[in-house]
């Protein structure tokens, strides 16, 4: 399956979105015209795609790394040790 135009934007976004004037949350409204928590379901579901690894693999293995972190922090387990994806 080939990714979309809104999923190339949000890789495309997640690899500049440092460098925004706007803070994250604002340029998502004003990019992609989604509440913030919307465009981070859909990133999710995105960042564990086989398409979306091969179409910029360095941007994806970071989100997975930051989101793994998050995760093993909320539940307190060691990002080493734990079993979470």
């Amino acid at each position: 399956m080939k990714l979309s135009e809104r999923q190339i934007a949000i890789i495309g976004f997640e690899r500049t979105a440092w460098q925004s004037e706007l803070s994250k949350k604002d340029a998502i409204r004003q990019l992609f015209a989604i509440s913030p928590s919307r465009y981070y379901q859909i990133r999710d579901d995105l960042i564990d795609s086989p398409e979306a690894m091969e179409y910029d693999p360095m941007v994806i293995r970071r989100l997975q790394k930051q989101r793994k972190s998050r995760r093993s922090k909320r539940l307190g387990i060691s990002v080493a040790k734990g079993p979470i994806r």
